[in-house]
C-alpha cells in the first residue's frame, strides 16, 4: 500500500506567532507659540522698557536738583555789564533801551552823587571844580572856565571832558532823560546837526529815585575831524547834570576809560 505523498507546503516550519504590540504612544502636538524666539524677544524687550521706566523714576525722585540762583558753570558775558547801585541805594529793576543794537554797553561804573568818589586807576586826579562838583581827569588835563552854556572842559592831545552841572531844568528839558539826551541835550546838537553820524547803545537807567540815560555817538566835527563820543545825562535834585568825554573815532578805547574813570568818581558837592 502506497504512502501519501508529503507535500513541501507541510515540510516548512511553522512561524513563531508575533509578540502581542503594545498600545501605540500618541505624541502630543506642540502648543501653540511655545519656545518661539519671537516670544522670547517680546519679553526681553518688555523687560528692558521696565528697567529703563524704573531708572527714569528713580532720577525724578532721588537725584539732585539744582538750585535755581547757583552757577550753572556757564562762561560770563564779555560784554560790560550794567552799571552798580551808588550810593548804597539797590539795584535797579531795569532799563529801557532807546536803540538797541547789540553794541557795547554802557561803563561798568555809575555817577556818584553823594558820597566820597571811588578809587580812581593810575595816572587820574580828583579835581574839585569850583562849579559845585568833583570828577576824576588824567592828571595832566588842563581846564578851561565854563563858557555863556555853563559847559566847563577838562582835556589834551586831542580828547575832552564836558561836564555841565545842572544847567537845564526837568520842568524844561523833560523828566525822561532818554528823550532829553536824544532830543534836546544841547551837547549833542552837533551829532544832530552832522551829515555823517551814527548813535549806539542809547537807553535810560533808573536806580532808586535817580534817573539816568546813556549813549555812544559818532560825528564829524566842522574841521572834518571825525569823533567818538561817549554821554550820560543824570537828573540830580531836579536838574540834568551832563558828563561828556570827546576823542578821535579811531581811539574809542582811550575815550571809554577816560569816560568810566569821569562817571565813577563825579560827585555833586552838596
Amino acid at each position: 500500500m502506497r504512502r501519501p505523498v508529503e507535500t513541501w507546503e507541510d515540510e516548512r516550519p511553522a512561524r513563531a506567532p508575533r509578540a502581542p504590540k503594545g498600545p501605540r504612544v500618541l505624541r502630543e502636538p506642540p502648543r501653540r507659540g511655545e519656545g518661539s524666539p519671537r516670544k522670547l524677544g517680546r519679553l526681553l524687550l518688555v523687560l528692558i522698557l521696565l528697567l529703563m521706566a524704573a531708572a527714569i523714576a528713580y532720577a525724578v525722585m532721588f537725584m539732585p536738583k539744582a538750585d535755581p540762583g547757583q552757577d550753572n558753570g556757564a562762561p560770563a558775558p564779555t560784554g560790560s555789564a550794567a552799571p552798580p547801585a551808588a550810593s548804597g541805594k539797590p539795584e535797579p529793576s531795569g532799563s529801557t533801551d532807546g536803540s538797541a543794537d547789540g553794541s557795547d554797553g554802557p561803563g561798568s561804573q555809575q555817577p556818584q552823587t553823594s558820597r566820597s568818589a571811588a578809587a580812581l586807576a593810575p595816572g587820574y586826579t580828583l579835581r574839585k571844580d569850583a562849579e559845585g562838583f568833583e570828577v576824576g581827569v588824567p592828571k595832566d588835563w588842563q581846564r578851561s572856565p565854563a563858557n555863556a552854556d555853563r559847559q566847563i572842559r577838562y582835556g589834551s592831545d586831542g580828547f575832552t571832558l564836558l561836564v555841565v552841572p545842572g544847567r537845564d531844568t526837568v520842568k524844561s528839558g523833560g523828566s525822561d532823560p532818554l528823550d532829553y539826551q536824544r532830543d534836546k541835550e544841547p551837547e549833542l546838537q552837533p551829532f544832530r546837526d552832522s551829515s555823517w553820524s551814527s548813535s549806539s547803545g542809547l537807553r535810560r537807567v533808573d536806580v532808586g529815585r535817580q534817573a539816568m540815560a546813556e549813549g555812544q555817538f559818532t560825528w564829524q566835527e566842522s574841521g572834518g575831524r571825525e569823533v567818538f563820543v561817549r554821554n550820560l545825562a543824570m537828573i540830580v535834585d531836579g536838574r540834568y547834570h551832563v558828563i561828556q568825554v570827546i576823542g578821535p573815532e579811531n581811539d574809542r578805547d582811550k575815550v571809554t576809560e577816560i569816560y568810566e574813570q569821569a562817571i565813577a568818581s563825579y560827585r555833586v558837592a552838596g
